[in-house]
């Protein structure tokens, strides 16, 4: 693939930001957007749903964010990974609302001059994320009934769902 020399010189719009967002994640549009004239390595990670889970089948997901402390989380796990790994750029979103099967839920990238911080640092990034961040997964099965999953704090927060263990 030919990147003409402009596109390193860009200024992203993602790098060193957590999103949260309803839209559709481009992962091609967002990898350009971290490209730097530095990187000799670039890693992602792209969160697809998947159409099963314990035995059962999914229909689709829904994600519910807690929108100010998932942003305020995701930018201390970026500060860290950014203390950890010397890196150049660094971006991380993901979905809300109801995705489809196939949809990407959560992406993660990295650039840096090197492979092996590349890829710890997304590792370590998208481990982060799902731990600490304030996102809660609920599944929709096609028998027709849903439930919420890996929701430690589901309780906490006054939701009423039946799954309780962590995304």
């Amino acid at each position: 693939m030919k990147v003409t020399p402009c596109c390193f010189f860009h200024r992203s719009r993602v790098a060193d930001k957590v999103q949260i967002t309803a839209d559709r994640i481009e992962p091609d549009k967002l990898r350009d957007e971290l490209l730097d004239r530095g990187a000799g390595a670039y890693v992602s990670f792209e969160g697809w749903i998947r159409d099963h889970n314990d035995g059962q089948e999914v229909l689709r997901l829904e994600y519910e964010v807690y929108e100010p402390v998932a942003i305020k989380e995701g930018e201390k796990v970026i500060e860290e990974a950014r203390k950890k790994f010397p890196l150049l750029h660094v971006a991380c979103v993901h979905r809300s609302g109801l995705l489809e099967i196939g949809e990407c839920a959560v992406w993660v990238g990295v650039t840096s001059a090197h492979r092996d911080e590349a890829f710890e640092a997304c590792r370590y990034i998208i481990d982060q994320v799902k731990v600490r961040l304030p996102i809660w997964k609920k599944e929709h099965y096609v028998e027709g009934h849903s439930g919420w999953v890996n929701c430690e704090r589901c309780a906490e927060h006054g939701h009423d769902h039946s799954v309780m263990s962590r995304s």
